[in-house]
């Protein structure tokens, strides 16, 4: 799970404010303010809605459109459906970025959690990156502990993506609803491709906000300087995502334990894609662990000589024309990816008023 960065709220102002985080960013959310409130809150649920609109669509890309976008807001966007080139600073086909993908040894695609177009675009470009090999799939949205549980059920149940859904209980996960993620986990288990969890558990989340690096494996911080303090500039914009991401409801005194927090999911993320194989990896994870210049490409940079691929998926927002001015959410000069997909939004939910009235 990771954690932040940030996306919980709308409209969003910053992707660092996004609602994306992913729902299970919400029960680690909890463990700090039910120690301050003494009350816990639980993540909201998948709406019956996401699910039946998620189900059953097409993956299926034609150039730079999709075969008909699930999400609602905003379709008629300019930028919707359209392929930023970062470092080039234009437009490009999908089959541009599917090419770079199939080619590229490691992959991460970044998402906003609740979006269902996102999880159809990941199918796509997931079935590029799985054309003639057989990279692993990390998943942020599953747990270290939970492979044993993976596995098996894989074994036991090849070819059905369905069986991954119910052996890790994602029902109960928060995350959203199974039928908008299914997409992406029916190429992966369609194309015998291993699947590992990356995300950090909450109870160890709770741990490490408490205990610092002790709390984590020695080996793991001391692969990714873990202990080591990062540069002001670095910190200061990590704490204040992490200020966004909990909707300002966090004192400032808890923004360095959450920021070590995330610090651990990206480096366990990291981890999980330097253990692949000749055939590489391609990790699926929310926008903000994805961005090239922190987050998981920063980490993985430590571990492994090679270059990381990075593609994002992002909503667009009403007012914004021009991909530069999404850089700006980012707290960056520039897109701090290889690769923006702009997509319709999936809701205007302001999730951060909805938790605000809960702790009435």
């Amino acid at each position: 799970m990771v954690l932040p960065l940030g996306f919980h709220s709308r409209p969003i102002p910053s992707p660092s404010a996004e609602r994306g985080t992913h729902w299970r960013h919400w029960f680690v959310s909890a463990l700090f303010f039910s120690v301050l409130s003494g009350c816990a809150h639980r993540a909201p649920p998948a709406s019956a809605s996401s699910a039946t609109a998620g189900a059953g669509t097409s993956t299926a890309v034609d150039g730079s459109e999709t075969a008909g976008w699930v999400s609602p807001l905003d379709r008629d966007h300019p930028l919707v459906g359209r392929i930023w080139d970062v470092a080039a600073a234009r437009f490009v086909e999908a089959s541009t970025v599917s090419d770079r993908v199939q080619r590229a040894r490691f992959v991460a695609l970044g998402e906003q959690h609740d979006n269902a177009d996102h999880h159809r675009l990941e199918a796509f470009l997931l079935a590029a990156a799985s054309t003639g090999r057989r990279p692993a799939v990390v998943f942020e949205m599953i747990d270290v502990d939970e492979q044993t549980t993976v596995d098996r059920a894989a074994a036991a149940h090849p070819g059905d993506p369905d069986a991954i859904g119910a052996a890790v209980d994602w029902a109960h996960s928060g995350w959203p609803s199974w039928a908008i993620y299914r997409p992406v986990f029916a190429v992966a288990v369609g194309r015998g491709l291993p699947m590992k969890g990356g995300g950090l558990d909450r109870a160890l989340a709770h741990r490490v906000a408490h205990e610092g690096t002790a709390a984590l494996a020695p080996d793991l911080v001391r692969r990714f300087a873990l202990d080591t303090p990062l540069d002001p500039p670095v910190r200061a914009a990590l704490r204040d995502e992490m200020r966004d991401a909990h909707c300002g409801m966090l004192p400032d005194s808890m923004l360095d334990a959450m920021a070590l927090i995330q610090r651990a999911r990206d480096a366990e993320l990291a981890e999980k894609l330097a253990e692949a194989g000749a055939d590489g990896a391609v990790l699926v994870a929310g926008n903000g662990h994805v961005r090239a210049d922190r987050g998981v490409p920063r980490a993985f940079s430590r571990a492994v000589a090679e270059p990381l691929l990075t593609v994002a998926l992002l909503e667009v927002r009403r007012e914004w024309r021009q991909p530069a001015e999404y850089a700006a959410a980012f707290s960056a000069s520039a897109l701090p990816f290889d690769y923006v997909w702009f997509t319709p939004r999936a809701s205007d939910v302001d999730h951060c008023a909805e938790l605000r009235e809960k702790r009435k």
